[in-house]
């Protein structure tokens, strides 16, 4: 059976839980939407992602109450280079959603949500580590998995196989 194409078309799906909160919230905060294999995912501007993970949290009709993941990926060539993703799931409602942020390679940086989930310390300190993604207000960024005297950040597509010698 062939798969539906995605839905990214924000007036269609104004009515998933997630959406409709982020919407109603603040509209200019959502920069995108798609929906494909019965997976949501909304792409938030790096001003408001704190804000946006607040309300998501706050939500008394479907709260995102648990973070399960911060990652990111490299899109190098390309810009914006980096995409932060972040997981929440709402345990009640047994509801996921992803919320991914743009950021180019000129100021790779973004606000931390430690403040909202304290969970996150370790996602964003890794994030920080392999990718060289800054979070700033974070109560403590540092590497947490290379030493710290590397140089660079190993996950980027453009760090060399080897290493810098």
């Amino acid at each position: 059976m062939p798969l539906a194409p995605p839905i990214t078309d924000l007036e269609q799906l104004k009515n998933h839980p997630a959406v409709a909160r982020v919407v109603g919230w603040k509209p200019e905060a959502v920069t995108g939407v798609k929906f494909d294999r019965d997976e949501m995912t909304i792409y938030v501007d790096r001003a408001y992602i704190r804000e946006a993970c607040i309300a998501l949290k706050d939500d008394p009709a479907c709260p995102f109450n648990f973070l399960s993941d911060v990652t990111c990926v490299d899109w190098y060539p390309a810009e914006p280079r980096f995409e932060v993703v972040y997981h929440l799931l709402s345990i009640p409602k047994k509801e996921r959603v992803r919320l991914k942020v743009h950021l180019n390679s000129a100021s790779p940086a973004i606000e931390s949500i430690t403040s909202v989930w304290p969970g996150a310390n370790y996602f964003e300190r890794e994030v920080f580590d392999l990718f060289g993604v800054r979070f700033t207000g974070h109560p403590y960024l540092r590497r947490i998995l290379m030493p710290e005297d590397w140089e660079g950040h190993p996950l980027r597509k453009d760090y060399p196989v080897e290493g810098y010698r």
